[in-house]
């Protein structure tokens, strides 16, 4: 594909040419950059990974150009501990307030504490997707004093961070008609974690307005209240609520950070920052993202970068044994059901601005039907500039190709097929043998990591009375009860399954014995009363075999069951 046709095609490269651009007028021949920040205050869940996946795929657009782009991503650690999630001993309210480097990991946890516990499962997930970044602690940054020059400067500089800020906490509220739509409870929860535990500038007490909040020293909470500074020597006073108080040389001391609103056009600056976006949370008037502009260029001379608002990413059909560790799904949990190409697909073919679901119920068969029939057209060259943009974003970046699974059957067939065995391999590899049997299956290294998703999904999120167990005795009473006509269609079965034992075979002969029934051909269009009469036969294979009228794909089913035992159930 012509790069001309991608550069018209995908949202992706219209903003690799806006982001080179403006690198090239900010600083010719460095290396772009572009950013994105997590907090690690709990599960780091799919909504968040918008917010990484966003400019990882313009960085790599802007790799594949050839020039050098570094994707920073900033770990919000420093960023206080504000509540308990569900599910967590509540004697962990103690710890509310310190930093989320100095908090206890979750009971159980082998990590040191409770941001680097939440960041092990998302850098996992981060290399399984194929996303390179520069990752850096913020705890590391403001405890080495990295940002001490920042922070004098904006302490310096107080009263006129202040009159900005002061701009919008005056502005008028719009008019209720003009007001947002307010975040629902999933939104509200996909917003934590988005790179801003807190939309705070600071507050104004008794001795003027301050942009820097101490850690106290004692309790290491940021319940402190600074009651003054001295511009010269750099003295700080504080107090805490836990009766504490103290003053600091702020040149030397490293227990604190800028209040968020002041905090982000910081490093917007101190990182040079070209391209970063953000959630709606962080994107309406008055809120970090609009106010950072206003202080970015006055008060620390940077740029604001060029910054998409995102939308949110929602869920379809979590099921309950897994939303139970609480809050909305991870990165982690769909890549144990969808291989890291669909899962990067879903980002890559949306516009940031375009909301969208990800499927953990029956949805994600559809899902992965309509990823295969994508690269079929990529194969046959009969793909359009846009799908073949993003399907290219899906399964490489600029370092190279990821993992694919060598024989990608329909993920549908590999569910039905590893709930018949509950996973048993000797024979889910005989009856994917049998799917086609002049290219049989010879190992199941083919068709993994594929089947291992499969699996895991069929475990996880499909119930288990919707699970498939098939009958070990016949069902000799509906067989008793059957008319002739009902006799005669099993009949036809069982005669033709030697003839038709494969996949489309099978689903030939299924389709095809109400058709000899009717006195049609066994290729003939059907009619709406062949329809009927179809759904009455497969819905009595289903009882006979399932004891339940519908189940997986009957040619898939037959094939499970196997040849002898499908002639034990079903001899009239």
């Amino acid at each position: 594909m012509a790069q001309a046709q991608s550069t018209e095609a995908d949202w992706v490269s219209r903003f690799a040419d806006e982001v080179i651009a403006e690198g090239e007028r900010r600083a010719p021949g460095k290396p772009i950059v572009v950013a994105s920040g997590l907090s690690p205050s709990g599960p780091i869940h799919l909504g968040n990974l918008r917010e990484v996946m966003t400019p990882h795929l313009v960085a790599d657009e802007i790799r594949r150009r050839g020039h050098e782009c570094v994707h920073v991503l900033s770990w919000d650690d420093y960023d206080r501990y504000r509540k308990v999630p569900a599910g967590i001993d509540p004697s962990w309210a103690e710890h509310i307030g310190k930093p989320l480097t100095a908090v206890p990991a979750p009971p159980g946890s082998p990590y040191g504490s409770w941001a680097e516990h939440f960041k092990a499962a998302m850098i996992e997930a981060l290399d399984e997707l194929g996303i390179e970044y520069r990752g850096i602690s913020q705890t590391e940054q403001y405890t080495s004093g990295a940002y001490r020059a920042q922070i004098l400067h904006a302490m310096k500089h107080r009263g006129d961070i202040d009159a900005i800020l002061d701009q919008y906490r005056t502005k008028q509220k719009p008019a209720k008609k003009q007001q947002q739509k307010p975040l629902d409870e999933a939104e509200l929860e996909a917003a934590e974690g988005s790179g801003a535990a807190a939309e705070d500038d600071g507050s104004a007490g008794g001795a003027g307005y301050f942009p820097y909040k101490p850690y106290c020293t004692v309790c290491n909470k940021d319940l402190t209240t600074v009651t003054a500074y001295d511009d010269e020597t750099t003295e700080l006073t504080y107090t805490c609520t836990c009766g504490h108080g103290e003053t600091v040389l702020l040149s030397e001391f490293d227990h604190g950070k800028l209040v968020w609103k002041v905090d982000w056009p910081m490093r917007w600056a101190y990182e040079g920052v070209v391209f970063e976006p953000s959630g709606v949370d962080h994107s309406s008037p008055g809120s970090s993202f609009q106010v950072g502009g206003q202080i970015v260029g006055p008060i620390f001379g940077g740029d604001q970068p060029i910054g998409p608002m995102y939308a949110f990413v929602g869920i379809s059909g979590m099921a309950k044994m897994s939303s139970s560790k609480g809050g909305v799904p991870t990165p982690g949990d769909a890549l144990q059901i969808m291989e890291a190409p669909l899962l990067r697909w879903l980002y890559a073919r949306r516009r940031p601005n375009q909301s969208f679901k990800i499927a953990f119920d029956q949805e994600i068969q559809r899902l992965y039907d309509e990823w295969d029939k994508l690269n079929a057209k990529v194969a046959d060259g009969t793909v359009l500039p846009a799908d073949a943009a993003a399907h290219s974003r899906a399964v490489r970046t600029a370092a190279g190709d990821l993992p694919t699974t060598p024989r990608p059957l329909p993920y549908r067939t590999l569910a039905s097929v590893v709930d018949i065995t509950a996973g048993h391999d000797e024979q889910t590899l005989r009856i994917l043998s049998d799917l086609d049997p002049a290219h049989p299956v010879t190992t199941l290294d083919e068709v993994r990591p594929r089947l291992d998703r499969a699996e895991h999904w069929i475990n996880t999120q499909v119930p288990a009375e919707s699970r498939t167990v098939v009958r070990s005795e016949p069902d000799t009473e509906l067989l008793g009860s059957l008319d002739e006509q009902g006799r005669e269609s099993l009949r036809l079965l069982l005669d033709g399954l030697d003839e038709h034992w494969s996949l489309d075979g099978l689903t030939a002969l299924v389709y095809g014995v109400p058709k000899v029934q009717a006195g049609l051909e066994p290729h003939a269009k059907p009619t709406p009363e062949l329809k009927l009469a179809q759904r009455a036969f497969f819905a009595l294979l289903y009882q006979l075999l399932v004891s339940r009228d519908t189940g997986p794909r009957l040619p898939t089913l037959l094939l499970a069951v196997g040849q002898e035992r499908v002639r034990k159930l079903l001899a009239a």
